[in-house]
């Protein structure tokens, strides 16, 4: 009995009722929604301003010699078998040079005279002579100042096409014009 009392008695007591948890904060929003946010847009940098506009004319200044006459403005004159005579589409040609060359008042050229390799060596030097001059006239003839303008004959010593055909030989009856000073 006593056993019975014993056990009747601890059933009958009451367990203490669960502690409450400690209050806590709540978590920050952020931590709740385990969202990150999006970073903020990214501040673009102001664009680089344009480079400066440079006219043709300024742009050729800038440049070396060696540049120049390496993608040159002024265009070479060709002529016939035999011949220093400018024809009507040279002339259109000496005309456009000369234009830059008044835009470029600084500039002075030599007028290179060139020949085909037919011919003998003094021949084609002095014909070389005369295309040089040919040209150099025309340009003066059109206001050019003479004192602006060299003249110089390769004859057939340095041509522009190898070649050993009309085609090639076509290519080296010229006066080619380089600018020598700026």
């Amino acid at each position: 009995m006593v056993l019975l009392c014993a056990m009747v008695s601890l059933a009958c007591t009451r367990n203490p009722p669960p502690e409450a948890p400690p209050d806590t904060p709540p978590l920050p929003p952020a931590v709740i929604d385990n969202v990150p946010e999006p970073p903020p847009p990214p501040v673009e940098p102001e664009p680089p301003p344009p480079p400066p506009v440079i006219e043709p004319e300024e742009e050729l200044v800038t440049r070396s010699l060696q540049e120049l006459n390496q993608d040159s403005p002024l265009q070479p004159v060709f002529f016939a078998y035999d011949s220093a005579e400018i024809d009507a589409p040279n002339r259109r040609v000496l005309d456009q040079n000369a234009e830059v060359l008044r835009r470029n008042p600084n500039w002075i050229i030599t007028i290179e005279g060139h020949c085909d390799e037919r011919g003998t060596a003094e021949y084609n030097l002095a014909l070389g002579e005369r295309r040089a001059v040919a040209a150099r006239q025309y340009l003066v003839e059109i206001g050019l100042a003479a004192d602006r303008l060299r003249t110089v004959s390769y004859g057939k010593e340095f041509p522009f096409d190898p070649g050993h055909d009309e085609a090639a030989w076509s290519q080296n009856r010229r006066a080619h014009m380089v600018i020598s000073e700026q």
